[in-house]
Order: C-alpha cells, then structure tokens, then sequence
C-alpha cells in the first residue's frame, strides 16, 4: 500500500504557448530513463496564448501517487513564475530563473493576477526590498533558497550565431535551456538528456539540432560558473524495467482500442477532446495481411448528434462510444434517455470540469457525479464508475463495454482533469487481465414471419439482443413506451412492466459484479479511522495513509469504483466499523457523501473538500487528517492552494 518515497519535487512554470507541457515531458522522459518513477501534473489557463501554465513533476525510486504542493527546485525563464511560485519552494531548495529579468518591476507584469501582485508587494514594502524580479529573490534567498541566475539572451544570441538562424527562430528552445541547467545541477548526464530529446522528435532532425546545442550551451555554462548543488537525482540502473509514460485520455484510448472499440463520436471540449485525437492518430492499424483495421472516429456538429450516432452504431453491433465534458454531456442527456429506453449498450466517457456553465474549461472538479447517476429525463438504469489513476483508466475503459453489453444499458465512465493532467510512469498494460463480454445476442431464426421480441419480459432484465439488419430479427425502435416487440404503448399494464424490467438490469448487475470491481480497501483493515473517496484523489489518500503510518496512525481507506447501482450491501460491515468516517472529494457540495448516506444511512463525521480547480496533494490531505485525529477539526474542512 506504501507510495513511494520522493527523490526530487520539481516544478517549471512560463507563459502558454512557450512549450510548457513539452519540457517538461522532456525532463519526465529522462528521469524514468535512469530508473525513476515519475508523477506529473500540469496546470493551465483555458486561454491559447499568454496566461501562465506549470507543470510539477515529482521524482523516486518507486510508484508515485501524488504531486508535491512545495517543490525542492523551481525552474523558470520568466518574472511571472517567481510571483505565483516562489512562495512555495522550501527552505533550502533552488531557483533556477532569468538574469535578464533582475530589474524587472512586478507591475508590469499584464497577467498576473491582482490579488497575487498586491500580496507579493505588500510583502516586499514590509522587507524593505525593491517591488521587482530582483527583489522576489533577494526575499527568498532570506530563508535559504539557493538562486541560479540564467543570462537565457546571451543564451540564445550564442545559439542563433552558431546555428546561422535567426533570434525568432531559436527563441523557442529557451524553456530546453531551463531545463538543461536543471538536468546539469542536479548531476544528469547530457547523454540521457539527449536520449530522452530523441525520443521527444523522432525524424525531426532540424529540431533536434537545435536543441542539442541548447543542451550543450547550458551544459557548459553550469559546469563553469556553478558549484554542484547537494541535491542530486539519483540513477536506478537495476529497476531500469520497461514502463509506459502517459496521461489518463492516452490510458482510456488505449484500454478502449484493446476492447475492440468500433465507433466513436466525438464534438471538441476540453479536457475530453485529448482522448479522441489520441485515438484519431493511432485509428488504423496494419494487419498481417496487409490491410488496416481500427475503429471509426467522427466529429460532429454538436453533442446531441455526437450521442445519437454513438447509439446508433451500438445497435448494429459495434463497440461504440462518446467522449465529452460536463457542459457537453448536459447536453447529451437526452439521447442517454433515448439509449436508457432502448436498451442501448453505448458507452459515455465523461471528463469532469470546472463548472457550472462554462466553468473552468481546464481546472478540475469532480461535481457531476450525481448528475451522471440521476441526470436526464424519467427512470431508466445506467451504470456509473469512476477511475482512480492513469493504469486502472486502462483496464476500466475496457471493462465498461463488457458491461454496457452485458447488461444492454448505457455505461458512463467517469473521470477528471485531474487523471486527464496527470503523467505517469505505469507499468505495461498486462492484456491477458480483459475479457470480452458481448452480451447475449439474439440467434435469428430465418424462418420466423414474425417480429423479435427485441425487449422480451425476461427475470433478469435482459433480453437477446438482435442487431440492426441482422436477418430475422426485425424489431421496431422508439423513443416512447413500448411493448415487447418495440411497437409504442401507452397500456398501463405495459408501461408497469417495462419499467419494472429495466430496473432489474441494475439488480441483476449489483447481484452479478464482484465486490473487487465496486470498491477496494487500502491500509489497516482493522483500523477504525476510516476515509472514503473516489476518482483521482485516490493517490493523494494512498500517499496521506502512507505518512500516517510512519507515524503510527492506523487508518484505512476505500476507494470507490462503482458509484451506481451503490454497493451499499457490500459495504455495510466496514461502515458500521468506521470511527470516524472522512469523506474526500472535490466539491463543494459533497456529493458521494451525500450518495452514501441516501444509499446506507451512513452520514460521514468529517468532510474534506477541495473545488479550487485545483487536485488534492497527499501532503495538505495528511495535515487535514492529523487535525481530526487530533480532535481539532470541523465537520468540514476545505483544502486551498499555497500558491497561486
């Protein structure tokens, strides 16, 4: 259960537009090529251009679980980083920032935020320092953090004589030369620098030449004008084992193409759109003999029509699917109603957001659950789940198919930005774990004159599903009430019996899945502090239960997969055992706790919350939980950033 433990807490922040997210899967890339686990978050403004965007990345010899709210090493090209930043980087860490911006005065700064640009000037007044760039340091280097100024102009004016290029052409390298100077003082070869490069821009020759002698240049520079710094990334050549570097959306898409995904429907919104443009550029396959195989991918004009056809290539038999966004499934809710009434087995990916409205298109938040469970129009069954982290988003994207077919319903597989933003090191996806589960199907009789019973009155709920233009198996398909054949009824006697039959699915369902796929208990099983939770703050709580245990606290907590139908009978024992209970989610209303307590009874001591747009860290987490062991918290604890 123990995450492990922390090398290096490594943050770099810039402008959009400035290959932000590229370097930093740059330096992600050369750490696990020297045997390390990596745990990546990246933050960004809904804006293209401009608006500040960071990514941290975290550093160790075995599986992360959670970013670190305090980096050991800031790594900036820019003023802007240090206002928003430097705050959080801890006594005795390490700046790396720009010389050219020594002088620069904070209030000319036109994106940062007016209430983060008054704090950093009231706090420079009160020490007496200079309201500039220069003066962010000076306050720093007061409480011991080590300030490596970067002379990047010179940089690049040396870059654009060697090469022959002009100084527009080459200024985009200036976040590798960051970066180099970090790999350079934390004691990283060129070489793996380099190989990591390589991997970055495959075939891209020019861009790797360019970059190359960015390394070089600041490779040399540290070597002549810096002293080795004690912090130093270690290198693990014996766990140097072959792991996969990716992000939730890469994961789903992934998981999605190993169920044999057919079709997918798609309208561009963020976070949700990643997804669908990683499966777009890898839809085609090579076969053996020669010809491609891989699923249709369609981009509509809105949502509506996005779920209308990911329904309608359901019913021909393929293993169909839509991906969108709060806003984006609001939207769809009903065509899901369509899906519910005709027993479609459509799957939905739903990527949490910001909202309401049109929110925080690119903050996470995780306030749709029960709109996922109760959303739309009328009763109708649908199962929900949620993943955890970036490997089990493989293995659920798979599994929800096995169980839309299954059970002929819609299937809504529920995630976050914060999965979305979250790059990691997992190990390589063990395929021989899935097993496709297509459902029962309906044997035609070609014989037969007579319509199928497409929604026959069966005990389970389920009824044998014949395919569009399947060969006897003619059956009618609305979006009202309807009889066994499909035809539209509005007999009271029917109408009380086709719902009683759809509502049996989910019984059947609750009934069939094991409790491993509803939930899973982590830490001490006999602990009575308990904390439940769901969705990405899973690694937070697995990293908090770690830093309890090393101080003798015995805690547990459980982590939810199914949401609906509630494993509310499988979970009874553990809750009645719970003392207290903490719930852990990010909104502002407590929602699974609110879910839990309809479904069981249960009302939960403590709620711990964080709806900021921001993920919750293993660390701010640890400190909530040690205050209410400590009998010094409310019943509801809010969680906010130490930045920004």
């Amino acid at each position: 259960m123990k995450t492990g433990t922390t090398d290096l807490a490594w943050r770099i922040g810039g402008p959009q537009g400035s290959g932000i997210d590229r370097i930093t899967t740059l330096f992600s890339r050369t750490c696990a090529s020297l045997g390390q686990q990596v745990f990546c978050r990246r933050e960004y403004h809904s804006n293209i251009k401009g608006r500040h965007s960071y990514c941290d990345v975290s550093v160790g010899p075995s599986a992360l679980s959670s970013h670190a709210e305090y980096p050991q090493m800031l790594v900036t090209f820019e003023p802007e980083s240090l206002c928003r930043h430097l705050d959080s980087v801890t006594d005795q860490g390490y700046l790396i920032c720009s010389a050219d911006d020594h002088d620069e005065n904070l209030e000319s700064l036109g994106y940062l935020d007016t209430r983060i640009l008054q704090e950093r000037l009231q706090q420079l007044e009160q020490a007496g320092l200079p309201l500039t760039a220069g003066g962010l340091i000076e306050m720093a280097q007061i409480r011991g953090v080590h300030a490596f100024a970067v002379p990047y102009k010179s940089f690049l004016s040396s870059l654009s004589d060697e090469l022959g290029l002009t100084r527009k052409h080459v200024s985009p390298v200036i976040n590798t030369l960051a970066v180099a100077i970090s790999t350079s003082l934390l004691g990283v070869s060129r070489e793996s620098l380099e190989y990591a490069l390589e991997k970055s821009f495959p075939g891209q020759d020019d861009v790797l030449r360019m970059n190359r002698e960015a390394i070089g240049i600041a490779y040399a520079y540290v070597q002549s004008n810096f002293s080795p710094i004690e912090l130093q990334l270690r290198q693990y050549p014996e766990s140097r084992e072959q792991v996969l570097l990716l992000n939730a959306t890469q994961s789903v898409a992934l998981g999605k193409l190993a169920a044999g995904l057919g079709f997918q429907s798609y309208y561009p919104i963020s976070p949700a759109s990643d997804e669908s443009f990683f499966l777009e550029a890898h839809e085609r396959v090579p076969l053996v003999n020669g010809e491609e195989s891989g699923p249709v991918l369609f981009q509509t004009e809105d949502e509506i029509a996005a779920i209308a056809m990911a329904s309608g290539a359901a019913l021909t038999g393929a293993r169909s699917a839509t991906a969108t966004s709060g806003p984006g499934f609001s939207l769809m809710t009903e065509g899901l109603g369509w899906a519910g009434m005709n027993e479609v087995p459509l799957v939905v990916t739903l990527y949490q957001r910001g909202g309401p409205s049109t929110g925080m298109p690119t903050r996470t938040d995780q306030g749709d659950l029960l709109s996922a469970i109760h959303g739309g129009h009328g009763e109708y069954p649908r199962i929900v789940m949620a993943s955890g982290d970036v490997e089990s988003c493989f293995y659920d994207a798979a599994q929800a198919f096995d169980y839309a077919e299954r059970y002929q319903l819609p299937v809504i597989h529920l995630l976050d930005k914060a999965l979305t933003s979250t790059l990691q090191t997992v190990p390589p996806f063990d395929i021989q774990r899935l097993c496709i589960d297509r459902g029962m199907r309906y044997e035609a009789d070609h014989e037969a004159k007579n319509p199928v019973q497409r929604f026959a009155l069966t005990d389970s709920g389920i009824s044998p599903r014949p395919l569009l233009g399947q060969p006897g198996g003619q059956h009618w398909l609305t979006g009202v009430e309807h009889t066994e054949e499909g035809l539209v009824t509005e007999d009271p006697v029917m109408r009380e019996k086709m719902m009683e039959k759809r509502a049996r699915k989910l019984l059947q369902a609750a009934q069939d899945i094991p409790a491993n796929e509803k939930w899973q208990l982590y830490g001490d099983r006999e602990a009575t502090l308990t904390i439940i939770t769901w969705g990405s703050n899973k690694g937070a709580v697995l990293e908090a239960l770690a830093m309890l245990e090393e101080e003798g606290i015995r805690a547990r907590a459980i982590q939810l997969r199914l949401l609906w139908p509630f494993p509310a009978k499988e979970l009874e024992a553990i809750l009645s055992t719970a003392a207290p209970l903490i719930a852990v989610e990010c909104n502002c209303s407590g929602q699974m706790q609110s879910l839990i307590k309809s479904q069981t009874g249960r009302a939960c001591e403590h709620l711990i919350l964080k709806y900021s747009g921001r993920p919750i860290s293993g660390e701010s987490l640890y400190s909530a939980l040690k205050q209410i062991y400590g009998g010094r918290a409310d019943a509801r604890i809010v969680l906010r950033n130490p930045d920004e």
